[in-house]
């Protein structure tokens, strides 16, 4: 009797017969894309195929039958090994699949603007921060390996500094503040209330000068002699 169903068509499970004609949408996105790493929103043939894919990834979406779920998943790898990525998200397979299509029309042409797209992926963005030192890092081993195959590499690191800028003290910013000043103004009296904006900062200006007027007995005779150089009259209130 089961024989003589089959032969007429017999649908055994609903959801079974759902999948392999599903799967065919998934086949005809795959000749398209180069990946089943599909977004929820693809549509193949009116199959929202992206959602389905999706469904398929979640725990327990191939079916609670062992044995029918690894058909469909050998199914689905037959398509793709790589239609459920187990170490990276499906988002950085899509775009992946994408750099490697560029890629691989343009033999090995590895500076791609951020702004060039295929299939609608900003794959010159993307290459770009997989190639940061600190994002490079990061990525699975797997997923560097695949990236070296189509050329790319990290981007060296920025150098560092070499004569790094010595942070200035209270009494250093005052003279590159009162400096700035005279050389500008072509004096040092300053009002008590100005605000000199230097490269370290704003710098009280007219305070920073009363309050050394009044414990110039303090200072050190470098700290004297600068303020004299640069004409501050200690006389002054």
């Amino acid at each position: 009797r089961a024989d003589l169903l089959n032969e007429v068509g017999m649908i055994w499970s609903v959801g079974d017969a759902a999948f392999w004609k599903n799967l065919a949408a998934a086949r005809a996105y795959m000749a398209a894309h180069g990946s089943l790493a599909a977004p929820k929103n693809a549509m193949v043939d009116g199959v929202a195929v992206g959602q389905w894919l999706a469904n398929l990834r979640k725990p327990g979406g191939l079916g609670s039958d062992q044995k029918r779920a690894d058909e469909r998943r050998q199914a689905l790898e037959a398509i793709d090994p790589d239609w459920n990525p187990a170490g990276w998200s499906v988002e950085w397979q899509r775009h992946y699949a994408a750099a490697r299509t560029l890629l691989g029309e343009e033999q090995g042409l590895t500076d791609v603007l951020p702004g060039v797209t295929v299939h609608g992926v900003d794959v010159g963005t993307w290459t770009v921060r997989q190639t940061d030192p600190a994002v490079w890092d990061a990525l699975d081993p797997e997923q560097r390996a695949r990236l070296e195959s189509l050329g790319l590499t990290a981007r060296p690191a920025p150098a560092a500094d070499p004569t790094p800028q010595k942070k200035l003290g209270a009494f250093e910013r005052g003279i590159t503040a009162l400096t700035q000043y005279a050389e500008r103004e072509g004096w040092v009296i300053v009002p008590r209330a100005h605000i000199e904006e230097t490269p370290h900062g704003p710098v009280r200006l007219g305070t920073w000068i009363s309050n050394n007027r009044s414990r110039r007995d303090r200072l050190s005779r470098e700290q004297r002699e600068q303020l004299a150089v640069l004409g501050v009259d200690w006389a002054a209130e």
